[in-house]
């Protein structure tokens, strides 16, 4: 069942959302050469619950960690760690926060000093991605429709849209119908209804796209090695343009 949201939600989840973008705002500081990902989900667990939020996804299904800590080839649900990132590596750190009962679900790819071309464009290509998916999320529209908008944008790069992985609805728990994939076909799929709260969350390598998973049984990767990433914001459906309640530049 796909639950529309009231508008006290509403309000709930926005200022979640505010809080998360803040938190990656601050991220933006701490993110380079000789920094650890377990450092980062020591800084981003404090700095939710110094604003009175909690970590939703620390023992969501048995998960220990605060964040995912994506590093290169990773695909998603890396675990934080001790090992030190370098100059040239991206991470993808990702997030879900709970404010009084309002959710809001971030992932942003951050680089880590100078990296290479390829990374900056795979980087700006996926980010433009899911403003292009957000920009088809509106009222009478269907789930078919963010995909297209995602596959006909991305794969020209010749880049890989991750299939295993999608968007999803989200409140009262972090994962709810409807599933959001990142391809598809314009008109088909769910029809999206104000009052929705959906997450969009391209994760777009340069290779291809399939994923293999770690012995951990949580964190994916890409298949062949190459590298990947992802951009993810929280929205609600509207009569018209969506609410963004991640958007860091608001």
């Amino acid at each position: 069942m796909i639950e529309r949201k009231s508008a006290r939600e509403v309000e709930k989840m926005i200022q979640a959302g505010e809080l998360v973008a803040q938190i990656h705002r601050d991220l933006r500081k701490l993110v380079k050469p000789g920094v650890t990902t377990a450092e980062l989900d020591r800084f981003v667990e404090k700095e939710m619950k110094q604003a009175g939020a909690t970590p939703a996804q620390k023992g969501y299904q048995g998960y220990e960690f605060a964040t995912c800590a994506s590093v290169n080839d990773e695909i998603c649900h890396g675990f934080p760690r001790k090992a030190s990132l370098k100059e040239g590596d991206i991470v993808t750190v990702d997030f879900v926060l709970d404010y009084e009962g309002g959710l809001a679900d971030s992932a942003w790819t951050y680089e880590i000093g100078e990296v290479s071309r390829e990374i900056r464009q795979l980087n700006d290509v996926t980010k433009e991605a899911l403003y292009r998916g957000i920009r088809a999320a509106k009222a009478g529209n269907r789930t078919g429709d963010i995909g297209a908008a995602i596959q006909n944008f991305v794969e020209p790069f010749g880049y890989g849209i991750v299939r295993e992985f999608a968007g999803h609805g989200i409140g009262p728990t972090i994962h709810e119908e409807p599933n959001i994939p990142h391809y598809g076909q314009s008109g088909r799929g769910i029809r999206l209804k104000e009052g929705m709260a959906i997450t969009i969350e391209p994760m777009i390598n340069t290779g291809g796209w399939r994923a293999k998973m770690d012995s951990n049984g949580w964190t994916a990767r890409t298949r062949d090695g190459s590298l990947s990433t992802q951009f993810e914001h929280t929205l609600i459906i509207t009569d018209g343009e969506p609410i963004i309640t991640t958007e860091q530049d608001a």
